[in-house]
């Protein structure tokens, strides 16, 4: 995924993530995750006016989806995640930033990258 995840771009997508999906929130962002069991991972990005002007809107979902792009890529697929920006997010630090993605991933449930396959105890330890 060289550009990152696909895209959720329907107003509908959205809505049903914020009404069944689950919610958590950072710092820098909030997330909404709603599993679709047998699809990709999409994800989509918003920000609302009280964040601030056009150009720092557009830069806080540049900085979205550049950390999506970067963490994404390892999840496993079946979710819908829409990320949103928060007045922390422009300025940010980037490692806590995508700290922040991290964290509100794990809370949400969104199983980790390797997660599928892993075992409590290795397999020559379980016999």
């Amino acid at each position: 995924m060289p550009g990152g995840p696909p895209r959720l771009t329907r107003r509908g997508e959205f809505l049903a993530a914020a009404k069944a999906g689950r919610k958590a929130g950072r710092p820098g962002l909030a997330l909404q995750a709603l599993p679709r069991p047998g699809g990709p991972l999409r994800c989509g990005f918003t920000a609302t006016k009280k964040i601030g002007n056009a150009v720092i809107r557009n830069r806080c979902k540049r900085r979205l989806r550049e950390a999506a792009r970067l963490l994404l890529a390892e999840y496993p697929p079946g979710w819908d995640i829409v990320l949103i920006a928060r007045d922390a997010t422009p300025t940010r630090p980037w490692d806590k930033l995508l700290g922040d993605l991290r964290g509100a991933l794990r809370q949400a449930g969104v199983p980790e990258p390797g997660a599928a396959g892993r075992r409590e105890t290795p397999p020559e330890e379980a016999g």
